[in-house]
């Protein structure tokens, strides 16, 4: 079945359409390959969804386990490597901004990123940095 219809906008973008709601987001290659920089990049997008899908699985255990994580924060940096170009690296730096967790709460949020799909279908050459500064308050 497909999810995702692709099109190719010409002058190194594209649009991409989820069929089942009809959201769209577009794409442009970055300023360092011939592109104007001016959306996310292809790989710009690995790297979101690698933190939504990590966001998306602390949600779901935060809700089983009634776990305030409201408002959770989280940096991303893209790392590209060259010969050949691909992401090499993703740091994802993730900021409690609501409420105090225990030990036992951290550690579930915690399994619960680290089981996320996206994390577990890239390359194993793709080298995943993340922090969980859970005592860290940051406002966006």
């Amino acid at each position: 079945m497909i999810t995702i219809r692709s099109e190719y906008l010409g002058n190194l973008r594209t649009r991409q359409t989820h069929l089942a709601s009809g959201s769209q987001f577009m794409t442009d290659a970055p300023v360092d390959n011939k592109g104007k920089g001016e959306m996310f990049s292809p790989t710009d997008t690995v790297c979101a969804a690698l933190s939504a899908c990590m966001m998306t699985l602390m949600g779901i255990s935060a809700e089983i386990h009634s776990i305030d994580i409201a408002n959770m924060l989280a940096d991303v940096t893209k790392v590209m490597e060259s010969n050949p170009r691909r992401i090499g690296k993703i740091i994802i730096r993730f900021y409690n901004f609501s409420a105090e967790l225990t030990d036992r709460q951290k550690v579930i949020l915690e399994k619960a990123a680290r089981t996320c799909p996206v994390a577990l279908s890239v390359s194993s050459e793709l080298e995943q940095d993340i922090h969980f500064d859970w005592d860290t308050y940051r406002k966006s």
